[in-house]
């Protein structure tokens, strides 16, 4: 078994790639040769993403290894200089790895039948995304009727409106929760697992989310309506 902070090519199994990388940061640019034992030589040339003036983390390198190689962030092993990097926000500079410096990577790649169902997954999660953005709108427009920015005459009908679309918006987390139970998931299928647990969890989120935002919109509809049955009087 490989040690937690050692490394050794002695433990090599067919499963597993062992992988090579060159390292340089020209302004954040990373370039990337991969040397790997199971499929040959190769050379890739990117860039890695940062958040504005910030330096790359390991989290980042392991994103862009995970593009490059196939092998799933939760997999992957790097090592520099004998240990591992674990510490998935620190900046890499501050690790000591610097222009041209040697990362070793040993991992284990999924299989293709587990890739084609990771695919599904993460189409899933761009649709929770986007369908996210729909409750902040929601909200966005309820704080405006609090803040009286619409017509009295028309509030009435605007949160009704806002009541319709965020329904809307449950029963579509609905759908894809129901999508996303319909992926049946072989055992070993770990990082597949992994993926679909946490998109659960998100989507629940999401509908607990859509039931505080519900929950809203009937407070102001029954304060407007009280306020509507004293001027009648």
């Amino acid at each position: 078994m490989i040690k937690d902070d050692e490394v050794t090519t002695n433990n090599f199994r067919p499963d597993r790639c062992i992988l090579i990388l060159i390292i340089f940061f020209p302004e954040c640019n990373l370039n990337i040769f991969s040397y790997c034992l199971s499929s040959g030589n190769e050379k890739h040339n990117l860039q890695v993403d940062s958040q504005e003036d910030s330096q790359p983390t390991v989290h980042d390198l392991a994103l862009l290894t995970e593009q490059v190689t196939g092998v799933p962030v939760s997999f992957q092993k790097l090592i520099y200089k004998g240990k591992s990097l674990k510490e998935m926000e620190q900046p890499l500079s501050t690790l000591g790895v610097k222009n041209g410096c040697k990362v070793m990577l040993i991992g284990k790649r999924n299989s293709p039948e587990e890739e084609t169902e990771l695919k599904k997954l993460k189409v899933l999660e761009k649709s929770v995304e986007q369908l996210a953005k729909k409750i902040d709108e929601v909200n966005k427009d309820l704080r405006e009727i609090q803040k009286d920015f619409l017509a009295k005459n028309n509030q009435t009908e605007a949160l009704s409106q806002l009541d319709k679309r965020i329904k809307g918006t449950a029963e579509q987390f609905m759908k894809i929760l129901e999508q996303i139970d319909a992926i049946i998931l072989p055992d070993n299928f770990n990082d597949s697992k992994q993926k679909k647990k946490g998109l659960v969890k998100k989507v629940q989120a999401f509908l607990a989310q859509c039931d505080t935002v519900e929950g809203n919109i009937g407070q102001e509809m029954d304060k407007l309506q009280s306020k509507n049955m004293v001027l009648a009087e």
